[in-house]
């Protein structure tokens, strides 16, 4: 029988090996918005901080925007009886959003962007050098996918980035992980999940697009979310018709992915001209 905590916290474990996701006196922020995937990442991360051989922190921080009808009393309950080191903000980001933009509008975006800022101030307002974000295999294959088929770029989500100030790491922990197994986990655990009355209550986005493409496609194609994402690790720059990143390839260090040496042919079949339109020179 599947056991997804094994499967996830496996994963999740891999990745941070793989991209030196968390190290030793590591202060990290693990934004948690009262979803799935925040609980998931969350819980996984005090089960690494207790099983590997180095110390390292984890604040758990929740953002309160103030939307209609919100009650986060049965998440701060669940942290304080998994007695997690926490904080609860309030900032009425969902006036913002809804002020700038109409209902046709996409909310995604713009409140991201807030939410990120307020998570840039309040990490740096703790001293924490890191910031978990709880984003995972289909968002990271959603993303792919939007950017290639509406903008023209072949870009997804990374492991890991430093934020443009250079002060904190954002890592992504989850980014192996199948939505399928999370969502399967977090009815396991019965976490307090809370609605979101902003980008949970728009239809026909982009992003719903894309996972309805793959759902199409995985009946054809049954493993085809692993597939696309073992691809985002797996480039061929020689075979791809950017400049730069040929130019940026071909100056590559020796160690990375090393020049083949090819024995050539002496010789090749050959194939005599049967009908030519006039007699051509030959070297």
């Amino acid at each position: 029988m599947r056991d997804p905590e094994h499967q996830l916290y496996r994963e999740l474990k891999r990745t941070c090996q793989k991209y030196a996701l968390v190290a030793e006196g590591d202060r990290i922020l693990v934004a948690v918005s009262g979803g799935k995937d925040s609980y998931t990442l969350l819980q996984l991360l005090q089960r690494l901080k207790r099983e590997l051989p180095f110390a390292f922190e984890l604040i758990a921080v929740h953002l309160d925007q103030q939307q209609p009808g919100y009650d986060g009393s049965t998440l701060e309950k669940w942290l304080t009886d998994k007695a997690y080191n926490f904080e609860i903000l309030s900032e009425d980001t969902y006036s913002v959003v809804t002020s700038h933009l109409d209902s046709k509008s996409t909310y995604c975006s713009l409140c991201s962007r807030l939410r990120r800022g307020i998570l840039y101030s309040a990490a740096e307002r703790l001293g924490c050098n890191k910031i978990a974000l709880g984003h995972h295999r289909d968002d990271a294959i959603q993303t792919f996918l939007l950017n290639m088929l509406y903008s023209g770029k072949l870009q997804a989500m990374p492991a890991s980035y430093r934020t443009d100030d250079g002060k904190f790491e954002v890592i992504r922990p989850l980014i192996g992980c199948s939505e399928s197994s999370i969502r399967e986990f977090a009815r396991e655990q019965a976490f307090p999940i809370l609605p979101c009355n902003l980008c949970g209550s728009q239809e026909g986005l982009k992003r719903q697009r894309m996972a309805e493409l793959l759902s199409q496609l995985e009946q054809e194609i049954p493993n085809v979310r692993s597939t696309l994402s073992a691809a985002l690790g797996n480039v061929v720059p020689t075979h791809l018709l950017d400049t730069d990143l040929l130019a940026a390839w071909a100056e590559r260090p020796a160690h990375v992915r090393p020049r083949e040496i090819v024995n050539r042919r002496e010789s090749h079949h050959a194939a005599l001209p049967r009908v030519a339109a006039r007699r051509l020179p030959i070297a």
